[in-house]
């Protein structure tokens, strides 16, 4: 029997996170405002880094890096998603569509690397103090970024060639809000079973190798940062470690339920409620998780912001 594939003319049907009830269009409100907020917390938090010398450190370059991949990540998403709800038109062209897949792994994969370099910085600052600088120079910083952006962009390139040459059956409905390798993989007109463990491989090393390597380095530091009499000083790197550790818990556990179990086990409503974790939720939560523990932060934002609102009272 002769199967229809899918042309590069032919749309998609971005099924959506919402219908068009009294309930999700306050959801949808729920939405804009996280999304606002989140482009705002990160912003605000890349202009610190950059305004402040004080936070010209290796620590604060890496968390600038993931509050612009957070910004881009969460406007790859988002404001298709708002598009479709407020016009009712739920297409999206095979190429945007391809070209979305492409720019979400590239982010996603980008920012799971660069959690597990930030965790690095920590085990070095506090297990390794008098090496610091030597061990996280600029020309390093910038290595690891290169090597974060140059990796993940590689491993997506080569999923989304791939996924987006296989056959796509008659149907154009998407089951999700924004074009998912998992949530395309029911279009696929043919096996793709061996494809599947590629996927899961992918996940492992973009998202549990580096999870792993958090866990690891976290593990030495408390050793190490119990075994000191400084009460101020355990305070501090707890303090510290713990914000990386919340923000990278919530993202890997999320990404790693989407990217790593076989496709009979996803639901697509269970995906899309996990999706919003790890597109909207965590980039939103990052630059308040980070500011609102850390004192040089704050210090900053009394600094730069706090004399604009003065002036504007006065």
């Amino acid at each position: 029997m002769k199967t229809e594939n899918q042309s590069v003319e032919t749309d998609f049907i971005l099924l959506g996170l919402f219908q068009y009830g009294p309930m999700d269009t306050l959801l949808f409100v729920d939405i804009a405002i996280l999304f606002s907020v989140a482009l705002m917390g990160n912003s605000i938090l890349i202009f610190l880094i950059c305004l402040d010398t004080r936070l010209h450190t290796p620590m604060y370059f890496l968390l600038s890096q993931i509050s612009f991949i957070d910004m881009m990540f969460i406007s790859t998403t988002v404001p298709k998603m708002t598009i479709n709800f407020l016009s009712n038109c739920k297409t999206i062209t095979f190429l945007s569509c391809e070209i979305q897949t492409f720019v979400f792994l590239v982010l996603g994969g980008t920012e799971a690397v660069l959690l597990g370099f930030m965790s690095y910085d920590r085990y070095v600052a506090i297990c390794h103090p008098l090496h610091y600088p030597v061990l996280m120079s600029r020309k390093i910083c910038w290595f690891m970024v290169t090597c974060a952006w140059t990796s993940s962009s590689l491993n997506s390139l080569i999923h989304t060639l791939y996924v987006f040459q296989l056959p796509f059956c008659s149907s154009q409905l998407i089951n999700h809000f924004f074009c998912e390798i998992p949530s395309l993989m029911p279009l696929v007109c043919q096996d793709i079973s061996q494809y599947e463990y590629t996927i899961v491989l992918s996940g492992l090393i973009m998202l549990l190798l580096p999870f792993v390597a958090i866990l690891a380095s976290y593990a030495r530091v408390l050793t190490v940062v119990f075994q000191v009499n400084s009460g101020k000083g355990q305070t501090k790197a707890i303090s510290t470690c713990s914000s990386h550790l919340i923000v990278a818990s919530l993202f890997y556990t999320t990404s790693l339920s989407t990217y790593t179990r076989p496709h009979s086990l996803h639901s697509p409503e269970q995906d899309k409620v996990v999706a919003v974790f790890y597109t909207i939720i965590t980039p939103l939560l990052n630059p308040f998780i980070y500011s609102l523990r850390n004192k040089e932060v704050m210090g900053a934002l009394k600094r730069h912001i706090g004399p604009c609102i003065f002036v504007q009272k006065m």
